[in-house]
């Protein structure tokens, strides 16, 4: 691995949102590993946020890191969370968007509030950090990346809500992505496969749904968090100059 000022990401400024865990904590640490400065975002799970926090610091030679409360469902805890930011580290360069919920209903159950759960964090959330975040950046512009989900495109039985919010976040990615070209901010969006994460043990999935999945993953396996944060290291960087308004699927091949 790289070192020293040959860091790809040294002397950037980083917020991942719902960063206490799973692919989010992966990206924090891998930014951090590369040199950037970053945010552990979290909305409720303080001790899983300071744990990366402190598994970052524990690393050193790298960046450094500090956690931020906002449930960026809120306007209001998003323009802090990004003030916060500014007001620690002097600038801000990259946004990750990856604050998130999931759970799956067939039609008859989706009801006004669960589907207010998924858009309040999933879309509105992305929308309001941007929005502050945007002003943040400075004249070199930035970078921001948006974790959307292959659901976007190859939704699964009883998904409708969460599926759609993805499908929203491609959307969103697309049109902000020629929005803010001229300012110089790149905008893309990463669409994981099936990964291998805390939230999808919580969620209880069957083994054999996901035997399913992998049977039908080219690369023969599900995904890891590091598989995504090393693809949103590669858009963060210097590296990724040309490229702004895609959405990449970092999936193996997965195809339903």
């Amino acid at each position: 691995m790289s070192s020293g000022d040959s860091k790809r990401l040294a002397g950037k400024v980083a917020i991942i949102t719902g960063a206490s865990k799973g692919i989010g904590a992966s990206i924090a640490e891998k930014f951090a590993f590369e040199g950037a400065n970053v945010v552990v975002n979290y909305n409720s799970d303080e001790r899983g946020a300071q744990a990366v926090v402190d598994r970052i610091q524990a690393t050193g030679g790298g960046g450094k890191a500090f956690a931020v409360q906002a449930n960026v469902g809120n306007a209001n805890d998003a323009q802090h969370l990004v003030e916060r930011t500014v007001g620690e580290f002097g600038k801000l360069d990259i946004l990750v968007n990856n604050a998130g919920v999931f759970d799956f209903a067939p039609l008859a159950e989706i009801t006004a509030e669960n589907f207010d759960k998924h858009f309040n964090t999933n879309v509105k959330g992305l929308l309001f950090v941007t929005q502050s975040a945007v002003s943040a950046f400075g004249e070199a512009g930035g970078r921001i990346i948006n974790i959307s989900s292959v659901v976007a495109q190859m939704p699964p039985p009883n998904s409708v809500v969460y599926s759609a919010t993805k499908g929203a976040v491609d959307t969103i990615t697309r049109a902000l992505a020629i929005e803010l070209g001229p300012k110089n901010i790149q905008v893309n969006s990463l669409s994981p496969g099936f990964t291998e994460t805390e939230g999808a043990t919580e969620l209880g999935m069957p083994p054999e749904a996901i035997a399913f999945m992998v049977s039908h993953t080219a690369l023969g396996r599900a995904g890891k968090p590091l598989d995504i944060s090393n693809a949103a290291a590669l858009l963060a960087s210097d590296e990724a100059g040309w490229i702004t308004g895609q959405i990449i699927e970092v999936s193996g091949g997965i195809r339903m």
